[in-house]
């Protein structure tokens, strides 16, 4: 006799691997993130910093799938650390931009080794890692 499929069960779900991946990745990145004196959620922030150097908080909430009343006051901790500079914009003052400073600039080096650590902490190969980032990034981009 075959079991009938439960919905509710916990192991036919997706989005629990899903979630508790996510809580491992980021417990597993704040070895590396502390000495940087960084959150995961800063470490990201920095990381789209990093690479556009100038953005407003709409286009980073946007990136990072996070809203403002998350963003808000992570980005004031940020600015009092010395990290970054919240200010309004010339064309559209209700428009929030963030500038790196020199201090956030510099972190730029000593990060430079968290993705390295990280993949040593992370049991797949290059193969399956990039088979999932495709995968994660189909879905996400889908809802």
């Amino acid at each position: 006799m075959s079991e009938e499929f439960d919905p509710l069960k916990l192991e036919n779900q997706l989005c629990f691997p899903l979630y508790a991946c996510a809580r491992e990745i980021t417990k597993a990145y704040k070895p590396f993130l502390d000495p940087l004196h960084l959150t995961y959620t800063q470490y990201i922030v920095m990381m789209v910093l990093w690479e556009h150097k100038c953005i407003s908080v709409r286009d980073l909430g946007s990136k990072l799938h996070l809203d403002s009343g998350t963003l808000t006051p992570m980005l004031k901790k940020m600015e009092q650390n010395g990290l970054l500079i919240r200010r309004r914009s010339e064309e559209d003052e209700r428009i929030v931009m963030l500038d790196l400073t020199e201090k956030g600039i510099a972190l730029h080096e000593e990060a430079l080794k968290v993705p390295q650590q990280m993949a040593g902490c992370v049991p797949m190969t290059e193969e399956e890692a990039q088979q999932l980032y495709v995968l994660l990034y189909k879905l996400l981009e889908s809802m």
